[in-house]
């Protein structure tokens, strides 16, 4: 008995060893991959220097020509609204202008063709949800995001940031990046600026967004602070990271929560950086619409002119109207195509809830003013039986309705800016649409 028992102490001591030394080789082996990332930083760094000298170029920075460029064709005499347009390498994109979202290198219930054929000319897709899965290697070795889903307009990907953020208790924050768990299988991931950049270059995508911190509404404002902050460090570590401009071109995110003061520190540091556009991030993340329109009203004053100005995660028609009316430029959100999956569908006469009983024997279609593909041949009594019937038609009918109604909408607000009756529309469009 004892001779057993000394067997089993010797066999736990020999096996905490062996998990002690295990596990500190790994945090070996994790800061010399860290040191080898700096060095191969700092090389980077050095040859530019080394190109910038031989060029006879003064500065730190080498000026280089970007893969996108903006050209302001229209300001609206009393507001801030203007028609422009961007130019990219994947073609023209018409401003101002919505981006369907296709998160996972798709727009749900949506073929690219029928996409391309409402008239977007972008759409944007997530890093997070693409480095999870099939795993941005892959998406390389296709030939990048546009050979993969078959899709020759331009792209937008998002640094990942909110994604990661939103994960809760599942993510820890440091100066490094995020420490993760999957929502899909649990397993331990981890992006910083560097690995945002990294994932973004293999997609391919003609605009990618800095890594960023977006902080939650409320917050603390000591917690805003240090969050901004760290945003802005992150931004230039994603600048240094970043190579080819002539192909994809890298956006900065302003912060600063709802303290008027954190964004303009926060939109300094991020301009002073001389990037090719700009976004404002932590805007519509719960905050009553007054605190909103407030904020954007300066946060736009205080992003160049001559630069697109991006406002993430805006998808509703009044924000839309709105964002436009204070001088943004690009907008995106899931919003089509979620509530399209729940039976609700965006008219010119306010949204329809497709379910209701109303609508059983109702032969009209969605939207008598719309000439979408779903409005020209189907009826809201059909409509209603698929949905109540549970086929995934009723998803990719309604998806195709919301997504040319957002588009149409932001066409008729640039030809409303070019013919200098942007207001006028506006209170045309509220007038129908309802009140929000």
């Amino acid at each position: 008995m004892l001779f057993e028992r000394l067997q089993e102490i010797l066999y736990y001591i020999m096996k905490k060893i062996a998990t002690t030394f295990f596990e500190f080789m790994i945090k070996y082996l994790r800061y010399l991959l860290q040191r080898c990332h700096q060095w191969e930083l700092a090389c980077k760094k050095r040859t530019m220097t080394m190109k910038e000298g031989a060029r006879g170029i003064i500065g730190h920075e080498m000026k280089m020509k970007h893969a996108i460029s903006f050209e302001l064709l229209k300001t609206d005499p009393r507001t801030r609204a203007r028609r422009g347009v961007i130019h990219t390498p994947h073609g023209d994109i018409q401003t101002p202008v919505f981006m369907p979202v296709g998160t996972q290198a798709t727009v749900k219930a949506m073929r690219p063709e029928e996409v391309k054929e409402m008239g977007a000319e972008i759409i944007l897709s997530n890093t997070y949800h693409l480095y999870l899965r099939p795993g941005h290697e892959i998406v390389r070795e296709a030939g990048g995001l546009h050979k993969f889903m078959n899709w020759d307009r331009a792209i937008l990907t998002d640094s990942g940031g909110f994604q990661v953020f939103s994960l809760g208790k599942l993510r820890k924050i440091t100066e490094e990046g995020v420490r993760f768990r999957s929502h899909i299988d649990g397993s331990a991931h981890m992006i910083s600026p560097e690995k945002s950049m990294e994932i973004q270059n293999a997609l391919g995508a003609d605009i990618i967004m800095a890594f960023d911190e977006c902080a939650p509404y409320p917050a603390d404002r000591r917690y805003v602070k240090d969050s901004l902050q760290r945003t802005t460090r992150w931004l230039k570590r994603c600048k240094d990271y970043h190579q080819d401009w002539e192909r994809q071109s890298l956006f900065g995110i302003m912060q600063g929560g709802f303290y008027k003061d954190l964004r303009k520190e926060s939109a300094a540091a991020i301009v002073d950086l001389d990037l090719p556009g700009y976004s404002i991030g932590g805007l519509s993340v719960g905050e009553p619409k007054e605190l909103f329109l407030d904020m954007l009203d300066d946060c736009v004053e205080l992003l160049p002119k001559e630069k697109p100005r991006y406002n993430m995660g805006v998808g509703s028609p009044d924000y839309l109207f709105e964002s436009v009316e204070r001088g943004i430029d690009m907008a995106d959100c899931v919003l089509p195509t979620r509530i399209a999956r729940h039976g609700l569908a965006m008219t010119s006469h306010g949204r329809v809830n497709i379910k209701n009983a109303k609508y059983e024997r109702d032969w009209e279609p969605l939207d008598s003013e719309c000439d979408c593909y779903t409005c020209r041949n189907y009826s809201k009594a059909y409509l209603r039986h698929l949905y109540k019937a549970d086929e995934m038609l009723s998803a990719m009918l309604l998806s195709n309705h919301n997504l040319y109604f957002l588009v149409n909408l932001m066409k008729n607000i640039r030809m409303a800016i070019e013919e200098d009756r942007f207001l006028e529309y506006k209170k045309e469009f509220y007038d129908k649409y309802g009140r929000f």
